[in-house]
């Protein structure tokens, strides 16, 4: 499908929900492709992802109420409220900060406001990127390892549960009662049970400690061993249906795009360069006669790691985001609407 297709099938009646839904209408700011469209990953039959943003009203900024976002399953298309997503674009969200590095022919809508954020997208990016996009990777990567029903070596499997925990770890200051991060040491060494080449070793110390955030902590760390270990049904229709392919060309293309944030600072959803490799991932070519994936990948997703902890250690970005020019940008945006500027200019 091509770019005049799209613009014309948003014109359609299955899109009218755009002009009509009170909280879209003229109050969209942005409009743009995601999924495989947005990255240059689409084949024929690829469903249509549409992704924007709609200013709150002026209701909503003096009583302090978001909509949050318009999701039309249907159509597979999901409007952010403006409040909701400068959030989602300071936490340096995986799903949203994508929508910034679009082609600029993929931008099907952009008012003023919507070219001023695109202008100013570098204020959210900082080494909080490095935390979103590591945990969100390890999240696939359990999800690919789970869809794949494969048992990794051992060793191996133990590996990516600690980098997924470490990832997990660095959110609990943020949620839980603070504490050193001395005070909880994970390592790998070697076995003690039975039938386990290596395994996830803890030292714990922690004095006058409220119980329920440990607890929460625990689970959290729990869930992530246990999720190691789950293949359900839905995992076999992936296999079934050659969707893991396209899961594993995912699992590469974060790790690309963190690399480009954390050494260029730009943000670069469409991989025009990488296209032939992630193309050929999904298609099936890192898969062997068993459906599985193949030494190569697992060779290649270990390039990407390294890459990935190398940029990390030598990134220029700062460790947050500018949030003097964020609140500012928001701030300016907010100012028009309560004193009824129009929002498109």
């Amino acid at each position: 499908m091509n770019m005049e297709q799209i613009q014309t099938k948003l014109k359609s009646s299955e899109y009218d929900f755009l002009r009509t839904d009170k909280h879209l209408g003229s109050h969209t700011i942005f409009l743009t492709l995601g999924g495989s469209h947005a990255y240059g990953m689409e084949q024929e039959g690829s469903d249509l992802d549409i992704r924007g943003i709609a200013l709150n009203s002026k209701e909503d900024i003096l009583l302090g109420t978001d909509f949050e976002q318009v999701v039309h399953t249907t159509t597979d298309t999901i409007v952010y409220s403006f409040q909701k997503i400068i959030q989602l674009l300071t936490s340096n969200n995986p799903n949203t900060i994508e929508i910034l590095g679009c082609k600029p022919e993929h931008y099907l809508y952009l008012s003023e406001i919507g070219k001023e954020l695109l202008a100013h997208k570098k204020m959210f990016l900082s080494k909080t990127c490095i935390h979103t996009f590591g945990g969100y990777a390890s999240s696939q990567l359990r999800r690919m390892e789970n869809k794949a029903a494969r048992l990794v070596g051992q060793a191996e499997n133990e590996v990516y549960i600690l980098k997924s925990i470490q990832n997990a770890k660095y959110d609990f200051k943020n949620r839980y009662y603070p504490h050193m991060e001395s005070d909880i040491r994970l390592y790998i060494d070697k076995s003690v049970q039975e039938g386990y080449d290596s395994e996830i070793f803890m030292d714990i110390c922690l004095n006058h400690y409220p119980l329920r955030d440990w607890a929460g902590m625990w689970n959290e760390m729990k869930a992530i061993v246990s999720s190691y270990h789950k293949i359900g049904k839905r995992n076999e229709k992936a296999i079934s249906h050659n969707k893991l392919g396209k899961h594993m060309a995912h699992l590469i293309r974060l790790y690309m795009m963190c690399i480009d944030i954390l050494e260029k600072e730009e943000i670069i959803t469409y991989r025009a360069k990488e296209h032939d490799l992630l193309m050929s991932i999904r298609n099936g070519e890192y898969l062997n006669k068993d459906r599985q994936p193949t030494t190569a990948f697992y060779d290649l997703l270990d390039e990407y790691e390294k890459r990935f902890e190398y940029a990390k250690i030598h990134t220029s970005l700062p460790d947050t985001p500018n949030y003097k020019k964020i609140n500012e940008f928001k701030m300016y945006v907010n100012e028009r609407i309560v004193k009824e500027m129009p929002p498109h200019l």
